[in-house]
């Protein structure tokens, strides 16, 4: 069994103290959770169950790729969920909240059992489907712009939209945005962006252009799996990506995945918020240390840590033993 954020709510906390968080598409690579699966037979057993749910052999995938089957968005998605949760099972923590960058939402929501492992390994397979072919058809690419602040970086959107359909879809932190659209457009932006003074700018290596209205056409069909999909009320707050606020309601939850595909994700906020309501130790499980980096710049004082292989467990273990109040609590 996962483990979860057993009577974990904000109610109880005392004070609440840690974060779940999760991380998106983008931070996969071959061999994620390779290591601790090895190790703990909880970790496995994610991988099995996901698998059996999937249809295809996800820690195969996970471990040794090939890396041109692991960048196909229907498969990345099912499987840095699976990899993420698998990370998850070998740390046995209650969180206070739990939130996750875009796909990872899918991931928090599993942690928090609002959705079962399964429904959510064969929706996301769907949804990374219905994303990639949103956009068949189109040139279009996503890009990364760094120091230059949030509002600017609209107004450079909004000055190219001639060109074609640009947005800004991703607020990180402070000074760091993602904008995607079709590639002139996002080109032109980029150009636009070094001129008012941008540290970087600089193209993603992803299949589409998520979180912009480009994605409504994956929206409208994902609409009818969401609809059918089993929800239950979140035994913790799980941080919304399009509100920036916390939903435990299965038809609240329902609301914000459907609106997530086609809106911006606003992590910076959501990050925010998390800590105004107490929250100072951020755990990132899966791979990679993305959502750590982005934490850290948001809100300097909180304590970040990540999951993803063994050592980087026993550091996360050592932080989260000192945590205070009961629901930081984590035992090794």
């Amino acid at each position: 069994m996962i483990p979860s954020a057993r009577d974990g709510s904000a109610e109880c906390a005392s004070p609440p103290a840690v974060a779940a968080v999760f991380p998106g598409q983008g931070a996969q690579y071959i061999g994620m959770a390779r290591e601790l699966a090895s190790r703990f037979p909880e970790a496995r057993d994610v991988f099995r169950r996901a698998s059996e749910a999937a249809g295809i052999d996800l820690y195969r995938l996970c471990a040794d790729g090939p890396e041109e089957a692991l960048r196909q968005t229907a498969n990345t998605q099912p499987a840095l969920l699976t990899a993420s949760l698998a990370c998850l099972a070998t740390v046995p923590l209650r969180p206070a909240y739990a939130a996750g960058l875009s796909l990872g939402e899918y991931t928090a929501l599993v942690s928090a059992e609002a959705v079962a492992l399964e429904d959510a390994v064969r929706l996301v397979r769907r949804r990374g489907e219905y994303m990639q072919a949103a956009c068949y058809g189109l040139d279009t690419m996503m890009a990364a712009v760094v120091g230059l602040e949030a509002n600017r970086v609209r107004e450079v959107c909004a000055a190219h939209a001639h060109l074609g359909v640009v947005e800004a879809c991703n607020f990180n932190s402070p000074g760091q945005v993602v904008v995607g659209g079709e590639t002139a457009a996002v080109r032109a932006v980029l150009d636009a962006a070094r001129n008012a003074g941008a540290r970087r700018a600089v193209t993603l290596p992803v299949s589409a252009p998520f979180h912009t209205r480009l994605m409504t056409p994956a929206a409208e069909r994902l609409a009818a799996d969401l609809e059918h999909l089993p929800i239950r009320d979140a035994r913790v707050p799980v941080v919304a990506n399009v509100s920036a606020a916390p939903v435990r309601t299965a038809n609240e939850i329902r609301r914000a995945l459907l609106a997530q595909v086609a809106s911006p994700v606003r992590w910076e906020e959501s990050v925010r918020r998390m800590y105004a309501d107490g929250v100072r130790i951020f755990v990132e499980f899966g791979p990679g240390t993305t959502l750590s980096g982005m934490i850290a710049r948001t809100v300097g004082d909180a304590k970040v840590c990540h999951v993803e292989d063994t050592a980087s467990r026993e550091e996360a273990l050592a932080v989260l033993t000192g945590a205070p109040g009961g629901d930081g609590a984590a035992r090794p």
